[in-house]
């Protein structure tokens, strides 16, 4: 895939396993939520082939293909209409119980209990009446009760405090036992637990692996750790 006479994705070939978590790790530009758009068909490579279930999506209707997936990103798309109604959005037979998990799951019924309106708070414009972390809190509740079998998340819990991030990557990690989770992630701490890394570099895969095995081989993961892991303390790392 290429924008013109960048190359966005170049070859890059990777297998993400049901039931468990895959993450996509890499600098700025490597590729990382290119793969996220093609995966949804926000784009079209121009060669190759995007499987799932052995299904090339390309034979999927645009609904159904989408229906397949659960989505949580940093910039939360949401609408000027109320709380209920940005999380439940088209999700079928999202019953007072089922909701009422996914608020619990996503660290946010303390939240709503608060507001005076409850769910009926309407969001604002582009979710402008809530905070970064309450607009991620209800992305999070929206692709817990859409429960859909593969799970997207780009820097997740990114806008989060410490004690709602522990309690929503809880409710994440119970999730990803049994859907397929593809995560993109920017700090390595977040992802040293999952089953596969992927690393990618100017759109191509260059090493896969798990956390320990990758550090081992000294390769291009363990320098971008070894870079993060200076950033954040640099008193150690000198």
């Amino acid at each position: 895939l290429a924008y013109g006479d960048t190359a966005a994705l170049d070859g890059a070939s990777f297998t993400a396993r049901a039931g468990e978590v895959t993450a996509l790790v890499g600098a700025s530009g490597a590729g990382k939520s290119t793969v996220f758009n093609v995966l949804t068909r926000l784009v079209d490579p121009s060669g190759g082939a995007i499987r799932v279930g052995g299904i090339d999506i390309r034979a999927m209707a645009l609904e159904d293909l989408r229906a397949l997936f659960g989505v949580v990103s940093q910039d939360a798309p949401m609408f000027d209409e109320t709380l209920r109604e940005n999380i439940v959005l088209n999700t079928r037979g999202a019953d007072d119980a089922r909701l009422a998990a996914a608020l619990d799951a996503a660290f946010l019924t303390q939240t709503v209990d608060r507001l005076t309106d409850g769910l009926d708070t309407l969001a604002g414009p582009r979710g402008s009446a809530l905070s970064g972390g309450q607009r991620q809190r209800v992305a999070i509740a929206r692709a817990v009760l859409r429960d859909a079998p593969i799970l997207l998340l780009d820097e997740a819990t990114s806008a989060l405090d410490t004690e709602s991030e522990t309690h929503v990557q809880t409710a994440l990690e119970k999730m990803a036992s049994d859907h397929t989770t593809l995560v993109i992630a920017h700090r390595l701490s977040t992802v040293r637990h999952a089953h596969q890394i992927v690393v990618m570099n100017e759109g191509r895969v260059v090493e896969t692996g798990r956390h320990e095995e990758l550090i081992a081989k000294g390769g291009a993961y363990a320098r971008l750790y070894e870079l993060q892991f200076a950033e954040d303390d640099p008193a150690r790392a000198s």
